[in-house]
């Protein structure tokens, strides 16, 4: 069998690691991985024909020639052989994690180091037991820090990531109601993201913790740790300055100066976000200047927390992920805004929420009702709790919105990727 030391010498000598061969670059390192249905060693063979210089197998069958690394198991595998590279890097390795907002504290953190030296960060949804590996793979010599986003679905997934990645500093964006059916319950999904404190705690690590969120500070304490939040006494403090689409803030400067900063990110529920990016720049010690202004550059992508004026209406779009904490935040915040036009909710289905499903739906229709929206539903789940504006799936609303021909609306899009509400920006 190969071992770890065999593999990285090997994999030094490729230009990374891929796990699909539709996305085979010349020079890489291969592995096989299995799943319910599908079993890469199948497709060794044709890694080498698109490029692969080395293929990592578990199958002893396919082994032809020096070119196939026989392993017991190709997914441990990888997951050791990234955590062997990352423990030849002595950087600081930040793990960030919660139920909302990690990619796009991810994301902000990231253009804030970034502003000052060279930066590595998690791409796309890479992170899970085989993203995380993949990301910790592409550190190299240049990158002074790195930023590992780490998904969960149940107990335990956030400690098996916490183990392969070994981070030095980590972060609970905050613990809310999602992926209930994984979880069991709320405590579960407390229990599960707590996880990273247990390994900082242990490991002489570091934790920014939002002193807003009294679990988070009641979890965190006897750990070293850096806190954010609203009040003075937070080592790093700031507040939202605007009610209009894009949230302003306002953070205290380590020269005791106030920096106002206009960001392109949508909702004041987004402020915890971008003052965790502030506390992690002041710690790694980003002028305060160059966090203002990396802050104030970024803006969003991939439907999270974007704002657009389509000429008929003007859409803030939040179609990439929903749960109940979320999607009533972001109601509470699309009620506040303060606009001239009327405004309109399209929410689709919370998915992955178990048994509490219909109470959680019948929840937010409720919350509608209270903040008095006008709004439409999609999804088998939002039409067990309301008969009313509510449609089955996204194309029969797309054909209604069409029909309707809404025009000068603000308009709120929410829902669970798998609605796929993005399919009826066209009628909008």
């Amino acid at each position: 069998m190969t071992t770890t030391d065999t593999l990285h010498a090997h994999f030094l000598n490729s230009t990374g690691a891929c796990t699909d061969t539709r996305a085979i670059s010349n020079g890489c390192m291969f592995f096989a991985l299995k799943g319910p249905n599908f079993n890469a060693n199948a497709f060794a063979r044709e890694a080498f024909d698109k490029g692969a210089r080395w293929a990592v197998v578990d199958d002893p069958a396919v082994v032809t020639d020096e070119r196939f690394l026989l392993v017991t198991d190709a997914l441990q595998a990888l997951q050791h052989l990234a955590t062997h590279h990352r423990r030849t890097f002595d950087i600081p390795v930040i793990g960030i994690t919660g139920t909302n907002g990690k990619t796009t504290t991810k994301e902000l953190v990231h253009a804030v180091l970034a502003a000052d030296r060279s930066t590595l960060a998690t791409t796309g949804n890479l992170n899970n037991h085989i993203g995380v590996p993949l990301t910790l793979l592409r550190m190299s010599k240049e990158h002074r820090i790195a930023i590992i986003e780490m998904g969960a679905n149940k107990v335990g997934d956030i400690k098996e990531l916490v183990d392969i990645a070994e981070p030095t500093h980590g972060m609970i964006t905050n613990v809310g109601k999602a992926h209930l059916e994984g979880f069991g319950s709320y405590e579960g999904v407390i229990t599960a993201k707590t996880e990273m404190y247990a390994y900082l705690g242990s490991h002489s690590g570091t934790v920014f913790v939002n002193s807003d969120d009294v679990l988070l500070m009641e979890r965190s304490a006897g750990i070293e740790r850096i806190t954010y939040g609203h009040t003075p006494e937070a080592d790093t403090s700031g507040d939202t300055a605007s009610s209009g689409p894009f949230m302003e803030l306002v953070f205290a400067g380590r020269d005791e100066r106030a920096y106002h900063v206009k960001t392109q990110v949508i909702g004041d529920y987004n402020l915890p976000n971008a003052l965790a990016a502030v506390a992690m720049g002041q710690h790694f010690g980003v002028p305060d200047e160059r966090i203002a202004q990396a802050l104030s550059d970024y803006a969003p992508s991939n439907n999270r927390s974007q704002f657009s004026d389509t000429g008929r209406n003007q859409l803030v779009l939040d179609a990439y992920n929903a749960n109940p904490t979320s999607m009533a935040a972001a109601l509470r915040n699309f009620a506040g805004m303060a606009t001239d036009r009327p405004k309109l909710a399209i929410l689709g289905d919370m998915l992955e929420l178990g048994a509490d499903s219909r109470k959680e739906h019948d929840t937010i229709v409720q919350l509608i009702d209270e903040l008095r929206l006008d709004a439409r539903f999609v999804g088998p789940e939002f039409q067990r709790s309301t008969s009313e504006r509510s449609y089955p799936d996204a194309a029969t609303l797309l054909q209604a919105l069409k029909a309707e021909g809404l025009t000068g609306y603000l308009v709120l899009v929410k829902g669970s990727r798998g609605i796929k509400l993005e399919t009826v920006l066209e009628a909008l």
